[in-house]
């Protein structure tokens, strides 16, 4: 197994802080050539040191895991193997060297970002005015993916109105209601609405819920409609902060945040946390405890990331039937691939073949990392007869070192129940993948007409 790059992150921090190697290792009472080293991966951390590091960098363990390089890397990688670049293979220790510079490796992602935009409106994908597609719903995206989901003033915010509910779980879609009447003047009905699933009329003061709505999503929209009454002041301030590129990013942020504090109110962090760990993670026991969805209660785990108080680190995606992804969080630091579809062995994929049952796999990616996962199909009522319903798949996952902290691990030998998967095919390097829909772009393909292999393509190894 890899070995997680704890050096680079080690130097990445200590030129956050500001700190030398001479000053570090001092703290550290060893020597500034040993913590040289340690930084280029080459001395092992013994568990004494590691401790140590964790104190005097002021972080927790979690941040020396070499997740954010890990994905640097992911990313960087998608970028220089995009064929229409045009440049020769990049050897890995280049990219490892670029990761291991953050600053760097962003802004060479962010110019990436910038040149496929401006190819997509080259080949005609602008706007008729001739204004050019920002994807606004990608900046968004990065702005909770960098914020590890997790926003402090809307859980202050929260707390806040939570005191003065005073609610159980079971009555809280009636407690919504009666505020919104009491407080706001607001009436909540519920029935028919066309092409919507929710409507509020600022001069009537009704507040219009779809009858196509099931119970606990009728309760996440009154909440996000006491947050949008009550905690708009906090929104708006958070927003201020990121500094959104257009109004439409604005916009989509701005939506998210108000998502994400209706999930504070109906799942309060500390109580939603406990029950966590005494229901080990069990995602569905969840949602029918504090009555949300199974997506509810999915991404709200995703986002337990007070500094003094942290839940199991997850990651959360959701992907329609075609493969689009629609939601994406990572704690846990699983590289997702930004562009391009992922790997089929993924059980993301399969979960499609069982709607409404939890499909477990501990997957393992190239570099050794290993995660417990879980996916769920999950179908919305259709509109109408005829109209196909909607479908996705929530998934979520972990690193497999938490796997005794979830339901989800019990009666697997996590040790042997490892599948190999790829982040994508154009990216992965496994030989005889009998999955593989198309070769690895940083490698020659070797053809054969006297040998017919298990895998539609074969490969050199890289030189």
């Amino acid at each position: 197994m890899a070995r997680p790059l704890i050096g680079r992150t080690v130097r990445r921090l200590r030129i956050e802080q500001g700190l030398s190697q001479q000053a570090l290792a001092q703290k550290l009472g060893i020597s500034a050539s040993y913590l040289n080293l340690i930084e280029h991966d080459q001395r092992n951390v013994t568990a004494s040191l590691l401790i140590k590091l964790a104190e005097m960098l002021r972080v927790d363990f979690s941040a020396l895991s070499g997740a954010q390089e890990r994905e640097l890397e992911v990313g960087l990688r998608e970028v220089f193997s995009d064929p229409l670049l045009g440049v020769e293979p990049i050897p890995e220790p280049e990219i490892e060297a670029a990761a291991a510079n953050p600053n760097v490796a962003r802004a060479v992602l962010s110019l990436y970002r910038a040149w496929r935009v401006a190819r997509e409106d080259a080949s005609g994908i602008a706007l008729p005015t001739g204004r050019r597609i920002l994807l606004p719903n990608e900046e968004a995206r990065d702005v909770f993916h960098e914020r590890a989901n997790h926003f402090p003033e809307l859980e202050s915010a929260a707390d806040g109105i939570l005191a003065e509910l005073s609610a159980a779980p079971a009555e809280m879609n009636h407690a919504l209601a009666d505020r919104l009447r009491r407080r706001h003047q607001v009436s909540v009905r519920v029935g028919p609405l066309e092409n919507a699933l929710r409507r509020y009329d600022p001069e009537t003061r009704s507040l219009m819920l779809s009858e196509q709505l099931p119970r606990e999503s009728r309760g996440f929209h009154m909440a996000f409609q006491v947050m949008l009454m009550e905690a708009r002041d906090v929104v708006e301030a958070v927003l201020a902060a990121i500094s959104p590129s257009s109004p439409e990013a604005a916009s989509l942020i701005r939506i998210g945040l108000l998502n994400y504090g209706a999930a504070s109110l109906l799942m309060p962090y500390e109580p939603y946390r406990e029950a966590a760990i005494l229901l080990r993670h069990d995602v569905e026991a969840l949602a029918s405890r504090f009555g949300v969805s199974f997506e509810q209660a999915a991404q709200r785990l995703c986002s337990l990331q007070r500094a003094s108080a942290r839940g199991v680190p997850f990651f959360f995606l959701r992907v329609d039937p075609a493969g689009n992804v629609t939601k994406r969080f990572s704690a846990a630091g699983f590289p997702f691939a930004r562009y391009g579809g992922s790997c089929p062995r993924w059980i993301v994929h399969g979960a499609f073949s069982t709607p409404g049952q939890v499909r477990v796999q501990v997957a393992q990616l190239p570099d050794g990392a290993t995660f417990l996962c879980f996916a769920k199909c999950i179908e919305g009522p259709a509109a109408a007869w005829g109209e196909p319903p909607p479908t996705h798949v929530i998934a979520m996952g972990c690193d497999v070192a938490h796997g005794a902290d979830l339901v989800y691990a019990d009666g697997l030998n996590l040790e042997h129940a490892a599948v190999g998967i790829g982040l994508s095919c154009r990216l992965c390097d496994r030989p005889n993948c009998r999955s593989r829909a198309f070769p690895p772009l940083e490698h020659r393909l070797a053809v054969d007409p006297n040998l017919a292999g298990d895998s539609p393509y074969r490969f050199e190894a890289k030189k």
